[in-house]
């Protein structure tokens, strides 16, 4: 941060700064600004010296705070509130976890906010989007159907709104690197990557791949066990992974019985509907879990629930529902919609029964993971 002049006590000037930093939409309508601990420590000045700035924007009605919540930037600027538009694919699995962010936020921001559903139905998709411009949204969280219809166009048909938009679990992918779209996703890859490496740290080494070809995110989690197969040095077994469309009880049975002939000791499945359906097949093959074969699901929306719980790779939902909409509004507050934003949120692992075997495993030393030039 520049310089305080010496011709004013010090807080005011560090009060000048801080208008500033929000005037200009650095901190957008609604948002919370940094801990008085953390901006004494950007400014190099006192606590005390933040506490005085901050009070004077209080008493501007610039900024206002929370108790037990921290300050946050007054929506009683003479600006209307925000009316955000929200389109995800499903009101019932996955997605009301990241609308419970985005309300978070947009809450605290005084902004209104419609949610729809398009059911991954494209025709749907578009209908929501030109519903929400007709009453009078300022700006649009969208997950879109790209598996399912052609990126290229409804990525242009986004670029071509006259509202800044926001993808949420989606990036544009072939597209240029100079592309204006602004995304929050989950880093898929890495998911598929941590739950091989949990695996390989419970001391499994004959691990599988069990998932679905049909939805958004399977070849980046398939990209991800691949890329831990290879960099873990673990025994690659090309039949031990398998993705389909869709799995039934026939084709469960199936990879129930690979899993068996070649003792697999570990499965890592895209979702956790496909992980909870193997269970029961894995037992009837005489396999328990997580004593023989250790899963680990992906989503963690009811692996918890499961039988035998799920360890699963866990998405930050709500995290990246918070980060969407303040990105939105950060880019509805400025006149010119600010510089394009890419976020990769990392998904932890979420450790239940399914990996948590009870007696010790001898533990084979890795090969040094290689770090990428």
């Amino acid at each position: 941060m520049g310089a305080f002049p010496k011709t004013q006590p010090l807080f005011v000037s560090l009060a000048q700064q801080l208008r500033t930093r929000i005037t200009t939409g650095e901190w957008s309508t609604g948002e919370r600004l940094p801990t008085e601990a953390a901006l004494a420590a950007t400014h190099a000045v006192g606590v005390n010296t933040v506490r005085r700035a901050v009070g004077m924007l209080v008493e501007e009605g610039i900024v206002v705070r929370r108790q037990g919540s921290g300050t946050y930037v007054s929506t009683q600027d003479g600006r209307p509130p925000a009316v955000i538009g929200v389109i995800v694919p499903s009101h019932g699995y996955y997605f009301p976890t990241v609308v419970g962010g985005i309300t978070e936020v947009t809450a605290a921001a005084g902004a209104t906010v419609q949610v729809e559903s398009s059911e991954y139905d494209d025709a749907l998709e578009i209908r929501h989007i030109r519903a929400l411009l007709t009453a009078g949204c300022t700006g649009l969280l969208i997950t879109p159907t790209l598996h399912l219809t052609d990126p290229s166009a409804r990525l242009d048909l986004l670029r071509a709104l006259p509202i800044p938009v926001v993808l949420m679990e989606r990036v544009p992918r072939d597209s240029p690197p100079d592309d204006t779209l602004s995304a929050v996703c989950t880093d898929v890859v890495a998911g598929g990557y941590a739950a091989v490496r949990h695996l390989v740290g419970q001391g499994r080494r004959r691990i599988g791949f069990l998932g679905r070809r049909d939805t958004a995110t399977a070849d980046a989690a398939w990209l991800g066990f691949c890329r831990a197969v290879a960099d873990l040095a673990i025994a690659d077994l090309p039949r031990a992974s398998a993705r389909r469309d869709a799995w039934s009880t026939a084709s469960l049975a199936d990879y129930a019985e690979t899993a068996h002939s070649l003792h697999l000791d570990g499965v890592v499945c895209l979702g956790d509907r496909e992980a909870v359906a193997l269970l029961p097949h894995l037992h009837r093959k005489g396999l328990t879990v997580p004593d023989d074969v250790a899963l680990v699901a992906y989503d963690d929306e009811e692996a918890a629930d499961a039988v035998v719980p799920l360890t699963a790779v866990s998405p930050a939902k709500r995290e990246i529902g918070r980060l969407a909409a303040s990105t939105l509004l950060r880019r509805i507050a400025r006149s010119d919609g600010g510089a394009p934003v890419r976020m990769m949120v990392q998904p932890t692992v979420r450790v239940r029964a399914s990996t948590a075997s009870p007696g010790p495993r001898v533990v084979q030393p890795l090969a040094p993971t290689p770090i990428a030039s």
